[in-house]
């Protein structure tokens, strides 16, 4: 359906992407650019079908065959065929080829050799990507898109267009409840809120147009359902047809370098942005990134106990942790749901007494469908979990269990209950006198009182583990009391 070339090599043809092949053979390279054109393409007769068939396999990084059938019955003997494998790796300039055949053999030399081929093949797929995707993307103005036009017959092999919009913040902002719906009509594809970072308002609204392959979009499932159905963009015209994705340009070229490479760095700026244009998209392999990035970004790469000492303070609030929570109820992300909850329990003082935090409970309970009175608040059960584990954490840290060990009685007790040490002790010390008040020496600084440690609540503790213990009891009061408020019980 994709195929723009058909390839022929004795007696086999092939239906091939001349993209493809200009990026893995500096041969096809060379021929193509010459004639970009070109429907068909003879390589030498003398070539075994094995030897040509392995080696298009290799451009597609495709396996390379253990075996190469060979002698009575396919006219070539085994000398011949690896021959043929040497002479056409040779002509098409791949030289990894051959190699990739001969380690076959040796599984632990077979995954190395696979893992070097993989990774020699994404870079020169990111290096064609950028230097023809990116390098001839478009920016027009929005109301001038319309009037762009792409011969099918052009020097990069692109059969389709993607359009995405810079939009004016107050319109962007306009837009995040209210997103465009396809109806299977339209060319416009939904996928979640729009980007809201601090860009310069643009007199007029600019678009970008990224020329592209539909055998690359169809890894997304969105796409190859709207290139296999009987969607207008489904049928082939004598330009190209224009799609319109909205989201921001920058979204749409992470979503393109990741079909084309397999490849995705983006700020957690806009990794909600990626999250959603992914999920509406079926890219669950670049929605799980963006997941990655928000939980590992926003956490600041703290291990369990390093993210417990955390005091809570609402500066230590980089990232909108609310966004984050609702974004991940809309694209069903477990892993950021538990994120956000654990996040949230860390700094529960920041968040505790905000209207935010409570519209963001009363959000999780309306979320379960015929709710009984006493039904379970999911966000609000995992946010008790991480604060236990957060303050268990402190706990362990602190040494309650080696202070508990040390508080245990010794077996060597007189009658009074006392250990014979500790009376040996108490009679030296009513032998020393003390009857002057010690005066500190020349020199000697004089004692300096720590400072007082105080609870959520302002009153005074001795020490740490005081401390975080009542506050362990005030923040779930202060969740008890948040949910009568609320008018909620769970």
């Amino acid at each position: 359906m994709t195929a723009d070339i058909v390839v022929t090599a004795s007696d086999e043809s092939l239906h091939l992407h001349k993209f493809i092949l200009a990026a893995r053979s500096p041969y096809f390279h060379g021929k193509l650019a010459v004639a970009p054109q070109s429907a068909t393409l003879d390589l030498p007769n003398t070539i075994p079908p094995e030897a040509f068939g392995a080696a298009i396999k290799y451009m597609y990084f495709g396996e390379a065959p253990r075996d190469l059938r060979s002698g009575p019955g396919t006219g070539f003997t085994e000398s011949e065929t690896f021959a043929g494998v040497d002479r056409i790796s040779k002509y098409l300039e791949i030289p990894g080829l051959l190699d990739s055949i001969l380690d076959s053999g040796d599984r632990r030399r077979a995954r190395q050799r696979r893992t070097d081929d993989i990774s020699k093949g994404r870079d020169q797929m990111e290096q064609w990507f950028q230097e023809n995707i990116l390098g001839n993307k478009l920016e027009v103005e929005t109301s001038k898109v319309n009037e762009v036009k792409w011969d099918r017959s052009n020097a990069i092999f692109a059969d389709v267009l993607l359009r995405a919009d810079e939009l004016p913040e107050e319109e962007e902002e306009a837009n995040i409840d209210t997103p465009e719906v396809s109806n299977g009509t339209s060319s416009s594809i939904p996928v979640g809120p729009i980007s809201t970072s601090n860009e310069k308002r643009l007199d007029k609204p600019k678009s970008v147009v990224f020329p592209c392959h539909r055998a690359m979009l169809l890894r997304s499932e969105f796409f190859q359902t709207m290139f296999t159905s009987t969607f207008r963009e489904a049928y082939l015209k004598e330009h190209l047809t224009i799609i319109d994705v909205n989201c921001s340009p920058e979204v749409l070229e992470i979503i393109l370098t990741f079909l084309y490479t397999e490849r995705a760095d983006f700020p957690l700026e806009i990794a909600i942005d990626v999250l959603f244009a992914a999920d509406m998209l079926f890219i669950e392999k670049l929605k799980t990134k963006a997941a990655v990035v928000i939980s590992t970004l926003g956490s600041a790469g703290m291990s369990q106990a390093e993210a417990a000492k955390t005091r809570g303070m609402a500066d230590e609030d980089d990232i909108d942790i609310y966004s984050i929570v609702r974004a991940a109820w809309l694209t069903r992300v477990q892993r950021l749901e538990e994120f956000a909850a654990r996040y949230l329990a860390y700094r529960l003082e920041a968040h505790i007494d905000s209207p935010e935090f409570a519209e963001l409970i009363k959000e999780s309970a309306s979320r379960i469908k015929a709710r009984q009175e006493t039904d379970s608040i999911e966000m609000l059960d995992d946010i008790r979990f991480y604060l236990g584990e957060r303050f268990r954490l402190r706990f362990d840290e602190a040494g309650l269990h080696e202070m508990m060990e040390e508080k245990e009685l010794p077996e060597d007790l007189d009658e009074d209950g006392q250990p014979e040490d500790v009376i040996s002790i108490t009679e030296d010390i009513q032998n020393l006198d003390v009857s002057r008040e010690a005066i500190p020496s020349q020199g000697q600084q004089p004692h300096v009182h720590a400072p007082e440690l105080r609870t959520l609540d302002g009153a005074v503790v001795a020490d740490e583990f005081s401390e975080d213990a009542m506050n362990y009891e005030i923040l779930l009061e202060k969740l008890d009391d948040l949910l009568e408020r609320l008018n909620l019980e769970a």
